[in-house]
């Protein structure tokens, strides 16, 4: 068993124990709301994004109880994210991380307000005091989540890519770049930023934390282009082949599989380069770069 891995299974049980503690449970009339947040966000997975949050914040020795806060709300944000992107009215998924995704498991009111939920709940975890002593530095990580999430971020690419399925045209790499970016890179961006907020650092290593984070972020989506194609439903938990059933324009598409793969493999090289500066302490992070790269999920 490689460090890596080793290192991702036990964060993972760690952030396990954090989101069970963070979520409610309830006998009452919102029983079945906090019931599907659990189902979704309990589900397992990589817990990838808090794993660098976690890493991140370990580069500047912050206390791992000053990260977890941002560990989990990132896991939460994300888990929304794919909640509402199983939905009918986006990618009408049945299955999820082997399982049935929320609105097949509830019904799509209650996936919806558990996506809700989800969301808000993360930034009530990290702008909370237990997130990190100074108010200051909780004002600026919510401020990032928001930043990340919304329609400059997360939401803005998903917005391009549903948009994408019935335009008349079809996306360029230039196109395909931002989108993604938005879509996928923004969650990675501010899984990388949390580190240095919390440690309240900024210049040289910040930058080197977002331009880390830009190189994986691309990476993991051609990755994830490529799985699509190449992948097996087993492996990945969930239907494969659906971007091209839906028409939507992919890095595979655009450079061809052996292009996207090397452009996928020149991406983590460039993302190793760049931690330079954290000697080191930067290398379960560059082991990172190549892991999201030879994944089978």
């Amino acid at each position: 068993m490689s460090r890596l891995t080793k290192a991702m299974r036990a964060t993972a049980i760690e952030v396990q124990a954090a989101l069970d503690t963070y979520i409610p449970r309830s006998k009452a009339s919102d029983r079945r709301l906090f019931e599907a947040m659990r189902y979704s966000t309990l589900a397992g997975g990589k817990r990838l994004r808090p794993f660098l949050v976690l890493n991140s914040a370990a580069l500047f020795s912050v206390p791992a109880d000053w990260a977890m806060p941002s560990a989990a709300a990132i896991e939460m944000v994300h888990t929304y994210s794919l909640v509402h992107d199983d939905l009918p009215a986006m990618d009408d998924d049945d299955f999820r991380r082997g399982k049935l995704t929320c609105h097949k498991q509830f019904d799509e009111a209650t996936a919806i307000l558990a996506g809700d939920s989800l969301l808000t709940l993360a930034f009530e975890i990290i702008s909370a005091p237990s997130g990190h002593p100074e108010a200051e530095v909780r004002a600026e990580l919510v401020q990032a989540l928001a930043a990340a999430a919304g329609g400059l971020g997360m939401v803005g690419g998903q917005v391009m890519d549903l948009a994408a399925e019935t335009s008349d045209s079809a996306l360029d790499l230039e196109a395909v770049t931002r989108l993604q970016a938005g879509k996928t890179g923004a969650l990675f961006r501010f899984s990388c930023a949390a580190g240095a907020i919390l440690a309240q650092r900024s210049g040289a290593e910040r930058e080197a934390l977002r331009a880390y984070s830009d190189h994986i972020g691309l990476a993991f989506q051609i990755a994830d282009d490529l799985l699509d194609v190449e992948g097996s439903e087993a492996d990945m938990g969930k239907a494969v082949g659906k971007d091209a059933d839906a028409g939507k324009a992919t890095f595979v598409d655009l450079l061809g599989l052996e292009g996207a793969r090397a452009r996928a493999t020149q991406l983590a090289d460039e993302a190793v380069a760049v931690l330079e500066p954290f000697g080191n302490k930067a290398d379960l992070l560059r082991d990172v770069a190549h892991f999201i790269i030879e994944r089978r999920n």
